[in-house]
């Protein structure tokens, strides 16, 4: 099995977007991940949804000329993990959440992605974990739903500082919640001092994966320093039929010092570790 691989637009946040579709091409990935980052990135949720069908067009066409196609989609409502949670405790927040999500499966059709991602929520701080939990199951629920509707693969990505902060809250909310996949990310249990193997169980719930180096403590590692074994999680995702792409997730930004990696060079050494592992 020959996986595709794309690269984050939010990889290279200092160049403009037009040419950071070029780059990735170039760069020889198959694919392109689209961060809609409020307050971040490149493309403003605010701004894209004012015409979500009409940008996303525009943005397929740029990525036909570049001979890449978008992978993913992924939504954050805002740079911080809680004012726009979609479990937020504050129903008018969830609404909104909700209508930004919609947003985001029209911008994915029209742009041609098959696959959208957003956070899972967090545990706001005056209630207990179960009923964070919960709530943020219940909004995971209607976004599967609204996915599928919209014939559209949704997958949410288990991090540090969520409801799904272990490996065993992320399992538990996949199957609490039917329907509903991962986009996987080794490196939020790797800063955590979790081992690979307690994060391999989770390979078989990935509709997309994200993929850099990390090690206990650093979120974002060069390839000497990562302790993330990659040829292994290849072999599972062989081994379990993962379809998905992998997306190559280098990021530029003073958050946990993840600005002090080359990130082309970064990626193009993980992605030839990967390939060379792809039997």
């Amino acid at each position: 099995m020959k996986y595709k691989f794309a690269s984050a637009d939010f990889t290279f946040p200092l160049l403009e977007h037009d040419k950071v579709i070029k780059l990735i091409g170039l760069l020889g990935f198959d694919g392109i991940d689209i961060g809609l980052f409020e307050n971040r990135g490149h493309l403003q949720p605010s701004a894209v949804f004012g015409d979500a069908a009409g940008n996303g067009r525009l943005l397929r066409e740029k990525t036909d000329d570049a001979g890449i196609v978008v992978a993913d989609v992924f939504l954050q409502s805002d740079v911080d993990f809680e004012p726009k949670a979609i479990n937020h405790p504050d129903k008018e927040i969830r609404k909104g959440v909700r209508d930004w999500f919609l947003k985001t499966l029209e911008y994915a059709n029209a742009c041609g992605s098959k696959h959208v991602t957003c956070l899972p929520g967090v545990c706001f701080a005056g209630e207990d974990y179960e009923t964070s939990f919960v709530r943020a199951k219940e909004e995971l629920a209607w976004r599967v739903e609204r996915a599928k509707e919209a014939g559209l693969i949704f997958g949410t990505e288990a991090h540090t500082g969520s409801v799904a902060d272990t490996p065993a809250r992320a399992e538990r909310l996949v199957r609490e919640v039917p329907g509903l996949t991962l986009t996987l990310d080794y490196t939020h249990f790797a800063i955590e001092g979790i081992p690979d193997s307690e994060v391999e169980p989770l390979i078989k719930y990935a509709s997309h994966f994200h993929a850099r180096g990390a090690a206990k403590g650093v979120l974002q590692a060069v390839i000497g320093e990562n302790t993330i074994d990659y040829p292994r999680i290849v072999e599972v995702m062989q081994q379990v039929g993962y379809e998905g792409f992998i997306g190559v997730e280098y990021i530029w930004m003073e958050w946990q010092n993840a600005n002090r990696v080359d990130n082309i060079s970064e990626g193009i050494q993980l992605r030839k570790v990967m390939e060379a592992a792809m039997k």
